[in-house]
């Protein structure tokens, strides 16, 4: 299906050395950024107190955390849960205040503030599980990079392996590295969302590292950059459609679905807008720079020798 046609092919590897520079000075600030401030974490992470507390009628958001910026938890995570009626508090640790004295002075206020606020549960999460959660995290983005790598060496060739996971490392490293410069909170769900960009976008370049070997079988006299111009062109009008959908969802939950999905609806969008750039932009152009050639996907046939009939 497509509902935009491009009739002639657009020029994307004649941009090629700008695109690549722009995303390797991106990549770097984004480094910067990472070791100079560093993530934000979660209570997920660092550590902290969970609470679940209910409500008679619809919990005000604004006015809770009003009550614990009073005192002194400005940095408090608070959200529906289930329910309007339902909130979830995650509070980070308080070196001064044990976990057990920190939640029944949030609870005071509380009730406080509204005599009808009941603690359903509290939860003490350790810093040691933390730490085994940003090391679980670290591994599992490891290990589908690596799955990535071995995926596309096996299905096209090592040189398409190497540029679509630079391409899939280079949304990562952006994604994170907008959260390290606006210091935006970091928690599982932000990870699941980093995720699934890799994923995402390792099918966009799929796609088009498909087009590509397809197109070498049937275009013997073009070039290598026409070859790669005209996959990423055909592929766009699906490119189009199935990102504009997805985009539309994210948005949405991005607008409408409050805190608990805001930071996970915002990774998202980083990474698909992203992810589109670097496959296209970014992938190919490194093709190119690891000398990607119709040999790497057509094998030369191997002249077999006929001995003459005495």
């Amino acid at each position: 299906m497509e509902f935009f046609r491009i009739k002639h092919d657009i020029p994307f590897m004649s941009w090629g050395k700008y695109t690549t520079t722009i995303s390797l000075v991106t990549f770097l600030v984004s480094i910067f950024f990472l070791v100079s401030k560093g993530l934000n974490l979660g209570v997920d992470f660092t550590g902290g107190t969970v609470m679940e507390v209910g409500y008679t009628q619809p919990a005000d958001i604004n006015r809770i955390r009003s009550t614990l910026a009073k005192l002194g938890m400005a940095d408090a995570s608070v959200q529906n849960f289930g329910t309007s009626r339902d909130v979830l508090i995650r509070l980070p640790v308080k070196p001064e205040m044990s976990s057990a004295r920190l939640s029944e002075t949030v609870i005071a206020a509380l009730r406080q503030d509204d005599a009808s606020a009941e603690v359903r549960r509290v939860e003490f999460v350790g810093p040691q599980v933390g730490k085994e959660l940003v090391e679980n995290g670290a591994l599992a983005l490891l290990i589908v990079s690596l799955g990535i790598v071995a995926y596309l060496a096996v299905r096209f060739e090592w040189k398409f392996g190497v540029s679509g996971i630079i391409a899939n490392l280079h949304d990562v490293v952006i994604i994170l590295g907008f959260f390290a410069f606006f210091q935006w909170e970091f928690s599982l769900t932000v990870l699941a969302a980093i995720l699934a960009i890799l994923g995402y976008s390792v099918n966009e370049s799929v796609v088009i590292f498909d087009r590509i070997r397809e197109n070498f079988r049937k275009m013997r006299k073009a070039s290598v950059n026409q070859v790669i111009d005209n996959a990423i062109t055909r592929t766009m009008s699906r490119t189009i459609i199935t990102h504009g959908s997805t985009q539309m969802v994210v948005v949405s939950m991005l607008l409408f679905g409050g805190e608990a999905l805001h930071y996970f609806a915002l990774a998202l969008t980083i990474g698909i807008l992203f992810g589109i750039y670097s496959s296209v932009l970014v992938a190919s152009p490194i093709l190119i720079l690891l000398g990607v050639s119709r040999q790497d996907i057509v094998k030369p046939e191997k002249k077999e020798e006929v001995e003459a009939l005495p």
